[in-house]
């Protein structure tokens, strides 16, 4: 079979490629910069990012998936995933939970003040949002969580802590669930607010990981009041909302896309050093293998964006996805490591690097955790997607 696009989402493809050339820095200037390995201040990086999604806003693709009477094109899901492909293949700075996540919750559960309020900030890229979910007792088991919000008036009283906070230093708002009744089952007596991550109470506290680079923060959270203006949905309904938003994250191209561009990369050194493969020529089966799963699991990620384009609801497949594409992920980094052998451990700039190559590596290890753990994704294949019983 050989698979192709209608031609007006190739000719769009094409009108993406050509807008990242010119408004994305080349690669090596990005690298050389830290734009893929972490800023010199988070200001940099703030403005990095934001500016070019401003400039996303001026062609009306940072939300054009969105209904119209939202701020977006209603643009088709084949279309939308184009664009992820894309964006994803060369390293724009496109991750914005703001769309993916907070506006189609702020579109079902939202009220009117909160669209009017919320959404047009969003589409506009005017903040930057963080993910308040995981804590340090409730990771993938996320009913667990204990993070109290207790209501006093017209307000509530957050106390807790949260963490693995992606963009947590540099985000405006926060998306945040609350357990607002401690004696209701654990699936239930979870609320969702919209928090200002400047209000008093608040602390952002950078956690780094094991290779050398911050992104993700624990958050503390001191008798922090927000107005009950700020709750979203149901008082207590939350694990529902939740649930529900955390669909809108797993279609897995970018997965794909990004690894494409490392398998590519991969090549490249090789050819450049012939050595390295003939010290260790099982090396070109591995990268051969790589590409494959490449192509495998583009096309998992093309069925989910299908299914969602005729008004199917993809639920285990997109399990299916995103757990092929995090353990992939980890072999690419791995089939890296084996290119170079010692030298793949040089990084950072050191002497004798050939590419940093350590980095990606260390940092693929998280990619089977984030997003949901590959043992939930397993779950709800077997259940949801095979039938099984629960164990």
């Amino acid at each position: 079979m050989r698979f192709a696009y209608d031609s007006d989402v190739e000719a769009f493809r094409e009108e993406v490629r050509q807008f990242i050339k010119a408004e994305l820095p080349p690669e090596e200037i990005r690298a050389r910069r830290g734009y893929e390995g972490g800023f010199s201040t988070y200001k940099e990086e703030y403005d990095y990012t934001m500016n070019f999604q401003k400039k996303l806003v001026e062609k009306g693709w940072l939300a054009m998936a969105w209904p119209k009477e939202f701020g977006g094109s209603g643009a088709s899901h084949m279309r939308q995933l184009v664009y992820n492909e894309e964006m994803a293949y060369h390293g724009a700075p496109v991750g914005n939970m703001g769309i993916q996540w907070v506006g189609p919750a702020l579109m079902l559960y939202g009220t009117p003040e909160q669209k009017e309020k919320f959404i047009p900030r969003i589409t506009g890229a005017d903040d930057w949002w963080c993910t308040l979910y995981s804590e340090p007792g409730a990771g993938s088991d996320l009913a667990s969580l204990q993070t109290r919000a207790v209501r006093d008036g017209d307000e509530w009283v957050l106390n807790g802590q949260k963490i693995w906070t992606s963009g947590g230093h540099l985000a405006d708002w926060g998306w945040l669930a609350a357990r607002s009744d401690p004696d209701a089952p654990k699936h239930r007596g979870i609320t969702m607010f919209v928090v200002d991550m400047k209000s008093p109470g608040i602390t952002v506290r950078p956690l780094i990981n094991m290779a050398n680079r911050h992104g993700f923060n624990e958050v503390f959270f001191q008798d922090v009041r927000i107005p009950n203006s700020q709750v979203v949905g149901e008082v207590n309904r939350g694990w529902y909302h939740m649930a529900v938003a955390l669909d809108f994250e797993r279609s897995g191209v970018g997965a794909y896309a990004g690894g494409r561009r490392n398998i590519e990369r991969l090549v490249s050194i090789a050819k450049a050093n012939p050595e390295l493969v003939a010290r260790r020529p099982s090396v070109r089966y591995e990268l051969a293998d790589r590409m494959t799963e490449v192509n495998v699991g583009t096309f998992l990620s093309y069925r989910v964006a299908h299914m969602q384009g005729v008004g199917l609801l993809p639920n285990y497949e997109a399990s299916v996805s995103k757990l092929f594409g995090s353990e992939m992920g980890q072999r690419i980094a791995l089939t890296g490591m084996h290119l170079l052998g010692q030298a793949g451990e040089l990084r950072d700039g050191s002497k004798g690097e050939i590419h940093d190559l350590a980095t990606g590596y260390l940092q693929s290890a998280s990619s089977t955790v984030a997003a949901g753990t590959s043992e939930i994704q397993r779950g709800i294949i077997a259940t949801r997607g095979l039938g099984l019983p629960r164990g």
